[in-house]
């Protein structure tokens, strides 16, 4: 299990980008949890084996089809806190 935490940028608030976050992160078995950031941006927090990781970030540099991104900024961190599910926090 590895986690990651994730910034996207570009036009991702007010285009069902956590929405269908969530529905790639359940389809990935990827738990953890997505929110707006008040600057615009889109902040996640992403758990799961490497291989879903992947598959789920090359989905999150594209977004849902009416969104921009502009930019994703990946971190690896340790996990210190196992989620159980993916929820959208708002």
């Amino acid at each position: 299990m590895q986690q990651i935490h994730i910034i996207v940028k570009g036009r991702v608030q007010g285009v069902f980008f956590r929405a269908r976050t969530k529905e790639q992160a359940i389809k990935l078995d990827i738990t953890g949890w997505v929110k707006n950031l008040d600057n615009g941006d889109v902040e996640i927090l992403a758990q799961g084996t490497e291989e879903n990781l992947a598959k789920f970030l090359g989905w999150v540099n594209h977004g849902p089809e009416i969104a921009r991104v502009d930019d994703v900024d990946v971190k690896k961190e340790e996990l210190e806190k196992k989620y159980d599910a993916f929820g959208i926090k708002y």
